[in-house]
């Protein structure tokens, strides 16, 4: 039987939440430049929002995913409807942006597909106490299934390594 050839432009799943502020402009150039380049791409965030809107537009392929800004009682099944979009889009690569669709897309995703996180900040500087600690342990175990850990500025990357955060990174500053 004949089979016929695959597409053989790259495929990336972008996964996000939030969908403002300088995490949508990233995603949104990402976008634009990757389907520039002929690529597929697919977004993953929370439908109804103005960046679904303006990636529909720009011609992605917008998925929603019902995601709350911190994690909670909600995750489990975060990251099983991720889980299953992962499977229907078969992805090469997928790009979590922030921490929140880092926290869900690794876990879904647990290091079978090449897999960039950028955490526009890193969440355990934004809190204190117990849920500093864990969200530094965290990332210190999510490392191991990151390709590669894209921050905006060197002062990230150093504190992201400063935390014991180990792996690949790569500084690309925001607009660039």
């Amino acid at each position: 039987m004949h089979q016929p050839p695959t597409d053989p432009r790259p495929r990336v799943l972008h996964v996000t939440q939030p969908v403002d502020g300088g995490v949508a402009r990233v995603v949104t150039d990402l976008t634009r430049a990757q389907l520039a380049a002929g690529w597929r791409v697919t977004v993953a965030c929370p439908a109804g929002t103005a960046l679904a809107a303006a990636l529909g537009a720009l011609g992605a392929d917008v998925r929603p995913w019902a995601a709350t800004r911190s994690p909670g009682p909600s995750l489990a099944g975060e990251v099983r409807r991720l889980a299953r979009l992962v499977a229907e889009v078969r992805p090469d690569l997928v790009h979590a942006h922030s921490a929140k669709a880092g926290l869900a897309g690794r876990i879904a995703v647990r290091g079978r597909i090449p897999t960039v996180f950028q955490p526009h900040a890193w969440s355990f500087e934004a809190v204190g106490g117990a849920t500093a600690a864990l969200a530094l342990a965290w990332e210190r175990w999510a490392a191991r299934w990151t390709e590669r850990t894209v921050c905006v500025s060197e002062a990230e990357r150093l504190r992201g390594t400063r935390a014991g955060i180990s792996g690949r990174t790569r500084v690309i500053p925001n607009g660039v």
